[in-house]
């Protein structure tokens, strides 16, 4: 049995769960809706305060599903009642993050500024010009988004300039040593 898909899924106060036809999950909560569809093989039920999903037979296929279809669900449950948020550090000199309504303004030594657009249900911070949060209810697109804003201008081995996850530790190289 899968470790994690064996386990219920837990629905707080003011969540709701409801499964239509085709495995079609939409959960709501206090800070919005969220749709999905799962795996048709798996067999998802609501059965009091939690969810349960089950699978068919031990294919390796339904094995691995199982723990998927599971996860997602629970991470939809957390999305709509806490969120999820990534946090992402501008280093280098003269490098800095601008927020001026939706559009997050990326000054990354390049001979033009980066501009970048909120996406539908995701909404992004500065903190002192160097700390970018990204906040959204859907992990997904939180986390699709704060990698595209770090593929602008990546970290560097050498002197760790760029843009990082706060909790990214950076491999450093030793530059160049002179000739004596």
């Amino acid at each position: 049995m899968s470790r994690i898909g064996r386990m219920p899924i837990a629905i707080p106060a003011g969540v709701t769960v409801s499964i239509a036809e085709n495995n079609k999950v939409t959960v709501k909560g206090p800070k919005g809706t969220l749709e999905r569809v799962l795996p048709a093989e798996m067999e998802i039920k609501v059965e009091g305060a939690e969810v349960i999903v089950s699978r068919p037979n031990d294919l390796k296929k339904m094995k691995s599903l199982h723990g998927l279809t599971r996860t997602l669900i629970n991470n939809m449950v957390v999305g709509v009642t806490d969120g999820f948020e990534k946090k992402l550090e501008v280093n280098g000199v003269g490098y800095r993050a601008a927020k001026a309504g939706k559009k997050l303004t990326l000054n990354l030594g390049y001979s033009h500024p980066v501009e970048m657009e909120d996406p539908e249900g995701i909404e992004t911070t500065v903190d002192n010009q160097n700390l970018i949060i990204v906040k959204g209810i859907d992990k997904e697109k939180v986390g699709q988004f704060a990698a595209e804003i770090r593929d602008k201008r990546r970290p560097e081995p050498y002197k760790g300039k760029g843009i990082k996850y706060v909790d990214e530790t950076i491999r450093r190289k030793v530059g160049k040593t002179g000739k004596k």
